[in-house]
C-alpha cells in the first residue's frame, strides 16, 4: 500500500514541478545589476538578458541598483518574492567577498542561490599616463617609496577591481589609498580624469581607453596572457608570482524559488550563451562565457570564497 502511495506522490510531485515550469515566465523577468550603467557587469547582464526575452516568451528588464559595493542591489533581490521574477547579476562580492563586510543586513552566500554561470574575464592593471611607471616593478617602486601617495578607484568594497588590487597591496606588502565607487564606469572616468592614479578594469573594456593613451596597461590577472593584448605580461611575468585573479558573474535568485523554475532559467541562459552572436559580443567584451548546471556555479563559488576570505583575513581587509 506504501509503495503506491509513495508511486503516487512523487508522480504528483513530478506533475506539479512539470506544471511550475511550463507556467513560467507569465510576466517580465527582472535581472538587478547591483552596479552603475556602462560597467562589465551591466554590459554582460544586457547582452545575455536582450536574448533572454525571447527564449522565456516574457521582457527581460534590466535595473541597475548600484550601493554598497553591491550588496544594494543584492539585498533586495535576496527580499524579492522566490518565484523567479527577480534576479540578480552577481559577482565576486556575493559569492566570494562578502566576508569583507561585517554587518550586512543579509547573508548573500545563503539568501542567493545560483542559477547559472554567465562568464568570466582577466583584469588588466591600468595606470593614468601622469604616473610616472612603465611597468608593474615600478609601480611597486613609487608605492614603496611614497607609500600613501597613489589611490586606486573600484567598483566598491568586494568588487573584483578592489579585491585585485587588494590581492597585489598584500603579496607586495604596499601601502596605497581605496577610492570606491558605485560602479566601474565611474571609477575609470576618475582614472581617465586623473583623480586616481591606478585600477583593474576588464581586459574588454579597457581596450578603448588604453587606445586614447591616456592610460597604459601594466600586466593582465589571469595565469597567461590575453590574445587581444598580446604584449602585456601577466602580473606574475611582471613580477608578482602566484598572482592570479580572474572575476566571473552569475545569475542567483532569492533562496526558496521551485527548482523547476532555477531548471527553466538555466537552461535558457545556457542556450542563450552557445548562440554564436552572443559568443561574438562577450568576445568582444573580453569576456569568455562559461554556463553549467547551478551544481557547478555552487562548486565555483565555494572555491573562491575560499581563496578571498583568505585573502581578507590575511590583509585583515574589513568594509562598513
Amino acid at each position: 500500500m506504501w509503495k503506491k502511495t509513495l508511486t503516487a506522490g512523487v508522480a504528483a510531485f513530478a506533475a506539479l514541478t512539470a506544471t511550475a515550469q511550463d507556467a513560467f515566465p507569465s510576466k517580465p523577468v527582472r535581472i538587478v545589476v547591483p552596479y552603475a550603467a556602462g560597467g562589465p557587469a551591466d554590459l554582460l547582464a544586457r547582452i545575455v538578458g536582450e536574448k533572454l526575452g525571447p527564449r522565456l516568451g516574457q521582457p527581460v528588464v534590466i535595473e541597475n541598483k548600484p550601493g554598497s559595493g553591491g550588496h544594494v542591489g543584492g539585498e533586495q533581490v535576496a527580499r524579492s518574492a522566490p518565484d523567479g521574477y527577480t534576479l540578480a547579476l552577481t559577482t565576486i562580492a556575493h559569492n566570494g567577498a562578502a566576508k569583507l563586510y561585517k554587518n550586512l543586513r543579509y547573508d548573500p552566500t545563503t539568501e542567493l542561490v545560483p542559477v547559472a554561470l554567465l562568464a568570466e574575464s582577466p583584469s588588466v592593471l591600468l595606470v593614468h599616463d601622469s604616473v610616472p611607471v612603465k611597468s608593474v616593478k615600478d609601480l611597486v617602486a613609487l608605492a614603496r617609496a611614497k607609500p600613501g601617495s597613489l589611490s586606486y578607484g573600484s567598483a566598491g568594497n568586494g568588487s573584483a577591481m578592489h579585491m585585485a588590487a587588494e590581492l597585489f597591496k598584500h603579496m607586495e606588502k604596499l601601502h596605497y589609498v581605496h577610492i570606491p565607487y558605485r560602479g566601474g564606469a565611474p571609477a575609470m572616468a576618475d582614472l581617465l580624469g586623473g583623480q586616481v592614479h591606478f585600477l583593474f578594469d576588464s581586459v574588454g573594456t579597457s581596450h578603448q581607453y588604453i587606445k586614447t593613451g591616456k592610460v597604459r596597461a601594466l600586466a593582465v590577472t589571469s595565469t597567461t596572457r590575453n590574445a587581444s593584448l598580446p604584449d602585456v605580461p601577466t602580473m606574475a611575468e611582471a613580477g608578482v608570482k602566484g598572482y592570479s585573479s580572474m572575476p566571473w558573474y552569475e545569475i542567483s535568485a532569492p533562496k526558496g524559488v521551485p527548482p523547476a523554475v532555477i531548471a527553466k532559467l538555466n537552461t535558457e541562459i545556457n542556450a542563450v550563451l552557445q548562440m554564436p552572436d552572443v559568443a561574438n559580443r562577450l568576445d568582444n567584451l573580453g569576456v569568455l562565457p562559461i554556463g553549467g548546471s547551478p551544481a557547478d556555479a555552487q562548486k565555483r563559488n565555494e572555491a573562491e570564497t575560499k581563496k578571498w576570505s583568505a585573502v581578507i583575513d590575511a590583509a585583515k581587509m574589513q568594509a562598513e
